[in-house]
């Protein structure tokens, strides 16, 4: 492959890489030869995880258990990466989503939002971003290069009706994303790049009872995205894995500080 965008050998972490969106992402890095740092706070879901990649490629996959909401484990994390690895080539943060507390139904107001769940989603959404992204950008600064790509959303575009604490989270992760592009490159160094993908609407286990009904159909709110996306069908999981390896590789040398949109045209449609 051209140099420009192996990902062989490399040291990518990932948090939320047990998912849906963040596994593909975690199986197409471990199909081209890297080696995938899983961040997560169960376990569980992580040896799983760890059994799936390493079947694909052995040894290949190293567990790492972490809130990454915690900043002292998030600094013995960055030590642990230190003495176990080389380098930290990239970090991509997939770790969020959403909870039925912090989502208005079709009959509530504004004034029916659960605050503690809105805060929830606002805490996993940006700070379970900009912390980790700042706590282990140090081994960056410290080897001198390294992309840190940000999982932004639509929601941060343009207003989405019923998930507000999601919506100005993920507009959070677009400004912060900014932000530090900007102090990585003008404070320390221009290989160290940061930017962040906008996907559109992907179904997984989190926004599935919103968009699809029990038989497979979609819901009304579903149809109206269809309605609104010219590709007219939801993202596959598998379409976010080719921006997220020209992000982490040399192919981007001269792009940071930028939000890419993966959405099939959701965000260039006015409706009509």
């Amino acid at each position: 492959m051209n140099e420009l965008l192996s990902l062989k050998d490399k040291n990518y972490a990932l948090s939320g890489g047990t998912g849906i969106l963040g596994g593909s992402i975690a199986e197409y890095l471990v199909k081209n030869e890297a080696n995938v740092l899983l961040l997560g706070r169960s376990s569980d879901k992580l040896k799983a995880k760890q059994a799936e990649l390493n079947a694909i490629s052995e040894n290949s996959t190293h567990i790492f258990v972490v809130d990454v909401l915690n900043e002292e484990a998030l600094v013995n994390l960055k030590n642990k990466i230190k003495d176990e690895f080389d380098s930290l080539d990239g970090l991509v943060n997939l770790a969020g989503g959403n909870i039925p507390g912090a989502t208005l139904r079709p009959d509530q107001s504004i004034y029916d939002i659960e605050m503690s769940d809105t805060r929830e989603v606002l805490d996993i959404n940006l700070f379970g971003t900009v912390m980790p992204a700042i706590v282990l950008s140090e081994l960056m600064v410290r080897q001198e290069f390294g992309s840190i790509v940000n999982i932004s959303s639509m929601a941060s575009k343009q207003s989405i009706s019923r998930i507000l604490g999601y919506s100005m989270a993920k507009a959070g992760v677009d400004i912060f994303t900014k932000w530090m592009a900007n102090e990585m490159a003008s404070k320390f160094n221009d290989k160290i790049r940061v930017n962040a993908i906008a996907p559109g609407f992907f179904i997984s286990n989190q926004n599935r009872s919103l968009l699809t009904n029990k038989d497979g159909s979609y819901t009304d709110r579903g149809n109206d995205i269809i309605k609104n996306t010219p590709m007219a069908r939801f993202g596959s999981a598998s379409e976010l894995n080719g921006m997220v390896h020209y992000l982490l590789t040399d192919a981007s040398s001269f792009v940071t500080g930028s939000v890419f949109e993966v959405d099939g045209g959701f965000s260039s449609f006015s409706g009509v």
